[in-house]
């Protein structure tokens, strides 16, 4: 029986000596096969047994029911260092009540569940998860910035209507998130780019930011390198929200008009017309492309404003020339400059990061794909009660070593 229960225990190295079924787990005795151990000052072998010291851990589940095996750390006497030491054991790392298989099985969890959860689901308790995600993430961590030459910049919030904002820095080759920072001030940028060694900063020739200005500064000082790129969609966005506020405005003028018949029609053509408006128009339904001839013919100036807006992606879409899509962007500027008022000047201040676009071809949407997935494990993060735990939380999705 101990033989069958060594085969399917599957521990490479030791063998079962003994095993109780408990009405709510299995223990299972166990024994290394291996008769020394190497000396971790000196190297040396050793077979001199100083002391038996036995454990408890917990392991995976056989047909459903807990697994708890106990094991013997032996100590050894070092005949060359004269000193004692503790064997170094495959499945197990020292002080774990867990190991490491069923550590690795938590973190897949992890990958697609919630810590409450997962912790009910194996058993125990959120601290002993937490701490298999930590020794985990020591053990099989797998972060390469080796060939990291286009790095994305944007931030997303950790709850609605707060100021917690949390840095996203995303290798745009590879679509994986290498870092998070809690906040979006520079000086806890700053930290997390010091773990990083000055051969990664200075091998990064592009960096994709929003137009708040918050980065361009610190990519400048950090990444002497790095072209700095506008992302498209970022400049889409204020071009957008500026057709949005002018849709906004035509309906509050509405309250001028006082023939209330007419006044009551063009409120219902106005009516749902947002998105009418904002969306491509390649990628509008029948009945939004219905709603929106609508409101160009009788509003006039939303009808300019949206025919701009085409014109202004049609640039994006249209120009890989730098010197083309810069003189197509100028001539834009000057047709626009009355209706556009707000978006031109910030398109003026952010002009070089904006046509820098038409070179490189670079831009964040990955980032905002992958922001997308931060947001849904911070709602299936509930249970962690600090941000590293969180930030581990994350990073195991792209960077750590398990199959």
């Amino acid at each position: 029986m101990t033989s069958l229960l060594t085969d399917l225990l599957n521990i490479k190295g030791v063998e079962v000596t003994g095993y109780k079924n408990n009405d709510d787990f299995i223990s299972i005795e166990i024994c290394s096969l291996t008769r020394e151990a190497t000396c971790p000052r000196c190297g040396k072998m050793s077979r001199i047994i100083h002391q038996n010291h036995y454990h408890l851990a917990q392991d995976l589940p056989i047909s459903g029911q807990d697994v708890f095996i106990r094991y013997n750390r032996r100590q050894f006497k070092c005949k060359t260092c004269k000193k004692p030491f503790s064997e170094s054991l495959s499945y197990i790392g020292e002080r774990r009540q867990y190991t490491d298989r069923l550590a690795e099985k938590v973190v897949k969890e992890l990958i697609h569940g919630d810590i409450v959860n997962v912790a009910k689901h194996n058993h125990t308790t959120a601290d002993v998860i937490e701490s298999m995600l930590d020794y985990m993430s020591k053990k099989k961590w797998n972060l390469d910035l080796s060939n990291l030459t286009r790095l994305g910049i944007d931030e997303i919030a950790l709850r609605k209507g707060h100021k917690d904002y949390v840095v996203s820095l995303v290798d745009l080759d590879k679509n994986e998130v290498i870092g998070l920072v809690e906040g979006r001030t520079h000086e806890v940028i700053n930290k997390e780019l010091d773990i990083w060694d000055e051969e990664v900063l200075s091998q990064i020739r592009e960096v994709s930011i929003d137009l708040s200005g918050n980065y361009r500064s610190l990519v400048e000082k950090r990444m002497p390198n790095a072209e700095i790129v506008a992302d498209r969609f970022h400049v889409s966005k204020i071009i957008n929200d500026e057709l949005n506020d002018a849709r906004i405005v035509e309906k509050k003028n509405l309250k001028k008009i006082k023939n209330e018949k007419e006044r009551e029609r063009l409120k219902d053509i106005l009516k749902g017309s947002k998105y009418a408006l904002l969306k491509s128009e390649e990628n509008l339904t029948d009945k939004q492309k219905s709603k929106l001839k609508e409101v160009k013919d009788e509003f006039p100036l939303l009808a300019k404003m949206h025919q701009q807006r085409e014109d202004f992606r049609g640039i994006f879409n249209d120009h890989d020339d730098w010197t083309e899509g810069a003189f197509a962007l100028i001539d834009w500027m000057k047709e626009a400059k009355e209706t556009f008022k707000n978006s031109i000047g910030t398109l003026n201040r952010w002009f070089s990061e904006i046509t820098a676009y038409f070179e490189t071809r670079t831009t964040s949407g990955a980032v905002e794909g992958l922001n997308n997935r931060l947001k849904l494990i911070k709602r299936l993060g509930y249970g962690f009660r600090n941000f590293g735990n969180f930030r581990l939380r994350c990073l195991i999705c792209w960077h750590l070593d398990i199959d």
